[in-house]
């Protein structure tokens, strides 16, 4: 549920990171008397990638550990509820902070935010229903399959087909603990929506970021996300109490507000081909988180498992360099 892990474009033989610098300060067709100028350029060097990745480690880590912590919160109000309460919160802080200039957007930047926040929504609502119902590790692994998928055909076909088998091999290894198969096809279902949300975020949000200036794109998606939850969260607004919606707000800046600021920053700071190598430890995060926080032990086939995940993604994002 975030920022792409890698270009959604064929690369070619040009320094990546000068693409970036190209993408990130090229101008919006969207009509000068309307359109936004975008973020500032990426910074290079080592200092900088350094940080970037350690931006890009606290993201991970924030998405991960937050979705662990937010077991207790949907058991309460439902994954529904919680995921509606959270969009909401996350929307109405960063719009205080951003000030998005909700009048001057172009017909053509409305729609962008809208696709990508009702891709957001949906990616969020079915993986918060996913853990309700299967291992955290599991439902990270199978959501990781959209951008990878995403990453398999934009470099094109060919021998880079063998990632997603990997990939794939390694979620089985991740739904079976040695005795019998974990989960429920519900939740398994779920899990496969969030990738699918997650393949449409990768692209919509490259669309976004060139279309707005700083954290305007983001912050008029989550406002679109919160919107499309709504009658989802209705659905559950009978088991919400003042504490609960109180107590979501913190969750709700572990996940989504923090994570998807740290990555945009990070990606200011590194090409996205290391943003995306980085980015392939999350499902081992994933995996870190059930068993720290949830107590959701792993077997040796499952973390063999998550290691196969991993490597795909990583060599998915390595070999389109």
């Amino acid at each position: 549920m975030r920022q792409p892990p890698l270009e959604p474009t064929p690369t070619n033989d040009s320094n990546l990171e000068d693409e970036d610098l190209d993408q990130r300060t090229a101008t919006p067709a969207y009509g000068n008397e309307t359109a936004m100028p975008v973020a500032a350029p990426l910074t290079t060097g080592t200092s900088a990638a350094l940080t970037g990745g350690v931006l890009c480690l606290l993201s991970m880590s924030s998405v991960q550990f937050g979705s662990a912590f937010s077991a207790s919160a949907i058991a309460a109000y439902g994954p529904f509820g919680t995921t509606w309460l959270r969009l909401i919160w996350a929307a109405a802080l960063l719009a205080i902070v951003v000030r998005p200039p909700i009048l001057r957007y172009s017909r053509a930047q409305w729609q962008t935010a809208g696709l990508l926040g009702a891709s957001m929504a949906g990616m969020t609502l079915c993986f918060f229903a996913a853990i309700e119902r299967i291992p955290l590790g599991l439902a990270v692994a199978i959501d990781f399959l959209g951008p990878l998928a995403v990453a398999t055909f934009a470099f094109g076909l060919g021998w880079r087909l063998v990632w997603p088998l990997i990939a794939g091999a390694g979620v089985l290894f991740l739904a079976h603990d040695g005795h019998s198969w974990v989960g429920d096809p519900t939740g398994i279902l779920f899990a496969f929506g969030a990738a699918t949300g997650w393949g449409l975020y990768i692209i919509l949000m490259k669309k976004a970021g060139n279309a707005f200036e700083g954290l305007q794109g983001l912050s008029m998606s989550l406002i679109v996300a919160a919107i499309v939850a709504t009658p989802f969260g209705l659905l559950e607004v009978s088991r919400l109490t003042v504490e609960g919606v109180v107590a979501v707000a913190g969750l709700a800046l572990l996940v989504p507000l923090i994570p998807y600021a740290l990555e945009m920053i990070a990606l200011r700071r590194m090409s996205t081909s290391s943003f995306g190598i980085l980015m392939s430890l999350e499902p081992a995060i994933g995996a870190l988180a059930g068993f720290v926080v949830l107590s959701q032990p792993m077997t040796a086939l499952q973390i063999a498992g998550t290691v196969l995940v991993v490597a795909a993604s990583a060599g998915a994002t390595a070999s389109g360099r």
